[in-house]
């Protein structure tokens, strides 16, 4: 399974017309955070391909329609559309078994679902929307734990893929108080260890930043622009691909 990830910047590699012909064989893509939701429906409709999304810290004029109670959280625009919709799947703060995207896992040699699950928002920094201190944001991923213990008494495994938009700390992150991670994503990838985890806001500069590494047995990429990834991970091949 090769999934495309996106996040943080509209990748002119991307969003051009040839795009199919320079990535022929994606089968999913995620969208980290940062994105206009006219560049994911762009995604969605060229590709054809299930997209899950989460939000970040900016572009939020549709967070709304998602979180109608951001009306209450400092909200700008104040309103929510109930009959509108994107594309692609919402997955803030929720978990999906995905059967219609499959793959052998190499533990058991069976086929079996995709296990993914996201959390939208930013540590954090100011009064603005979609931002959440540790401690909110540890209880939002304990409202995700009865599914994940499901997942390993069914599949041996909690879950393949963790999709956010901030980093853990002191995984890709950086000192300032908008880009500081998560104390509580370590404790969840020391816990449930997702084969990858997938997150955006950190903006590469220097590509010669990391911007995938091994941390508790989990695979952590930098989604920034544009990468591949593949499922099943094989950790003696180049798993993550960077197209120029």
């Amino acid at each position: 399974m090769k999934i495309l990830c996106l996040s943080d910047y509209v990748d002119p590699l991307i969003y051009n017309q040839n795009v199919k012909e320079t990535f022929p064989d994606i089968d999913l893509i995620l969208c980290a955070g940062d994105l206009p939701m006219d560049y994911v429906d762009y995604v969605v409709t060229i590709f054809n391909k299930p997209t899950y999304f989460i939000f970040g810290n900016h572009d939020l004029k549709d967070f709304h329609m998602y979180h109608p109670e951001s009306k209450f959280m400092g909200d700008p625009f104040n309103r929510y559309e109930e009959s509108k919709s994107h594309g692609g799947t919402y997955l803030g703060f929720k978990h999906e078994e995905n059967h219609n995207l499959t793959f052998i896992d190499p533990k058991s040699g069976r086929e079996t679902p995709l296990l993914i699950a996201g959390l939208s928002g930013t540590l954090k920094y100011n009064k603005g929307l979609n931002q959440y201190s540790d401690r909110q944001m540890k209880f939002k991923i304990f409202k995700l734990i009865p599914q994940l213990i499901r997942n390993k008494i069914k599949y041996g495994r909690y879950l393949d893929i963790f999709l956010t938009h901030a980093s853990p700390r002191h995984i890709h992150d950086k000192d300032d108080p908008c880009h500081k991670g998560f104390e509580c994503y370590n404790w969840f990838l020391q816990k449930f260890h997702p084969t990858y985890m997938v997150h955006g806001h950190i903006h590469l500069y220097d590509m010669r930043e990391e911007r995938i590494g091994k941390y508790y047995e989990t695979t952590v990429v930098n989604a920034y622009a544009h990468c591949i990834i593949e499922l099943p991970l094989d950790e003696n091949s180049d798993y993550i691909k960077i197209r120029q």
